[in-house]
């Protein structure tokens, strides 16, 4: 069979091997080539700021945005506009070029640091770099777990940037890990070790994310929110970028038009400062990979923020807008730089002159459960524990996708002892978070802490347990670890779960397709990471049922 392209970043790679005709996702050869070509001048630059900051020379702050820009446009279902991405790559190319004469000695720099073209030579230059341009497994598996944990970290980065946090340690680090993946230097333990700092730096990452998120719109309450419609026209917000959703609110107030949330963007309700808005309606439908039958009977626009695009059919994709790092060919793409009030007008003017959405079902979903609302509940859950009321906490975090493996996770959430709680985070969720699952003495059975950018709570969470129990090993809590991985900002919450230490994490529906054997080994045997099985197997293993 014909090879086109080379793509294994996500879970839903063809064969669990990787995508060579074309994208799962929907992304195209040509698209694919763009993207690795932009993934390895941003890795030419990393070396190149890199080795200036080991020269003492200081790095501007937007060359550090640029750099966490451009692995966030590479991210799975991000961006699928071509001209986009070799627009981005040039201009990576005229800053890189720009720093170099600040080097004191540019001869000691890998290629891509120095490797200047114009577009005539992208796609030439794009067949010779990509993932299997390395040629050992293990160190490409390697390579490629660093790359997707920083691609990743690159977007709870971005989202904490645009809410003016910044944080030039984790930047330095982002660049460093970047640039050490062209280094053939580098052995597979020297990897090993980058590939658990990456997982360090994830930490810090969520961390700045968390409180820029907390102090520009307070912490998650716990909230009821509803899923009907109203009757007014709406548009329709899906991704993750809060501060996206802010500028969009104060735009359309007073304007008639009501304000909609899509999959990811479901946890915005929980933070206080959105709930001024009285057109701020409800969340409409349910997980990233439902939005073709939910964008249409929508009605009316709908703005992607970040990543989690479905190609859009042509019935609707006039109506789609795209922002950030997000871009599909034909769709409108609203601009805004860091610090900038983007201008929505034109979602504003289209909505008015839309039918209202049409109503998909009714009811509310209850969420909210972020760190600072489940630890002023914690006298409640530690005597929950205490009395044997509580027995488990199941960690069922990470994103959802459209493989029917991935109804294991419904199942599994119905199978689990009546005294085991959920706790969750990311659109994984919306396999299980409709389900009437009941509390335990007042304590509903799933906790949402909101979204995958919201995994840190988890972490926290799991943290002061152990502190109010006085153990000293995270492992020793009643928490089990089953969570659903589809894309890279789910590798940065595995490696920063590593880094704090906690084991015997199981990933599903399948390992990651980048792990070699001897990689997946390695993890294996020294944290335990194990693959789903079976539901029954699964809750006879974790309860002994």
């Amino acid at each position: 069979m014909e090879s086109n392209m080379f793509c294994y970043q996500c879970q839903e790679t063809a064969g669990c091997t990787g995508c060579t005709r074309v994208g799962v996702c929907g992304k195209q050869p040509d698209v694919a080539a763009m993207q690795d070509l932009l993934v390895w001048v941003t890795k030419g630059l990393a070396a190149v700021t890199t080795q200036l900051r080991q020269e003492n020379v200081a790095v501007e702050e937007t060359i550090d945005h640029l750099i966490t820009l451009n692995l966030f446009t590479t991210i799975t279902n991000a961006n699928f506009d071509k001209e986009a991405i070799i627009s981005k790559i040039e201009h990576t190319l005229t800053v890189k070029t720009a720093l170099l004469s600040q080097v004191s000695a540019p001869a000691a720099l890998p290629e891509a640091a120095l490797w200047s073209q114009d577009r005539s030579q992208f796609a030439a230059k794009a067949a010779v770099i990509g993932v299997l341009s390395t040629k050992d497994e293990d160190i490409r598996s390697l390579r490629e777990l660093i790359t997707y944990g920083l691609k990743g970290l690159s977007a709870y980065s971005k989202h904490a940037n645009v809410l003016l946090k910044n944080d030039p340690e984790t930047d330095a680090f982002l660049q460093k890990a970047l640039a050490a993946t062209l280094d053939d230097s580098l052995t597979v333990q020297d990897l090993i070790q980058l590939v658990l700092e990456t997982g360090k730096y994830g930490v810090s990452g969520m961390a700045l994310l968390d409180e820029a998120n907390t102090k520009a719109y307070g912490n998650p309450e716990i909230t009821a929110v509803d899923i009907g419609v109203g009757t007014n026209p709406g548009i329709l917000v899906s991704g993750h970028d809060l501060r996206d959703l802010e500028m969009l609110l104060e735009q359309t107030e007073g304007t008639g038009v009501d304000v909609y949330t899509h999959s990811e963007m479901l946890p915005a309700h929980y933070y206080p400062a959105f709930k001024k808005y009285a057109h701020f309606k409800g969340n409409y439908g349910n997980a990233w990979w439902k939005q073709k039958e939910e964008f249409e009977s929508f009605n009316g626009p709908i703005l992607m923020t970040t990543n989690c695009i479905v190609p859009p059919k042509d019935s609707y994709k006039h109506r789609l807008y795209t922002t950030g790092a997000a871009g599909f060919p034909g769709c409108t793409h609203i601009g805004g730089e860091i610090g900038e009030i983007k201008d929505f007008s034109d979602l504003i003017t289209q909505a008015k002159q839309c039918p209202p959405p049409a109503e998909i079902e009714r009811g509310q979903i209850i969420g909210g459960f972020a760190h600072a609302q489940v630890l002023a509940l914690a006298d409640q859950i530690v005597s929950a524990v205490q009395s044997g009321a509580i027995k488990k906490f199941v960690v069922m975090a990470g994103c959802d996708g459209r493989a029917k493996s991935r109804s294991y996770y419904t199942d599994f959430a119905k199978a689990l002892p009546k005294d085991a709680v959920i706790l969750t985070a990311g659109c994984a969720k919306y396999k299980y978070n409709k389900l009437n699952l009941g509390d335990i003495n007042g304590i509903p059975r799933v906790l949402d802490a909101g979204q995958c950018n919201d995994s840190y709570s988890l972490a926290v969470i799991a943290l002061k347990l152990k502190e109010v129990f006085g153990l000293d090993d995270i492992n020793k809590l009643p928490i089990i670890y089953n969570i659903a991985w589809y894309e890279q900002k789910a590798v940065i919450v595995l490696l920063a779960l590593l880094h704090l230490g906690v084991k015997n994490i199981h990933l599903g529906p399948t390992l990651p397709a980048f792990l070699s054997p001897n990689v997946a080994k390695v993890l294996t045997e020294n944290f335990g990471i194990a693959q789903i099985r079976s539901v029954n197997e699964d809750i006879a293993m974790f309860f002994g049922e």
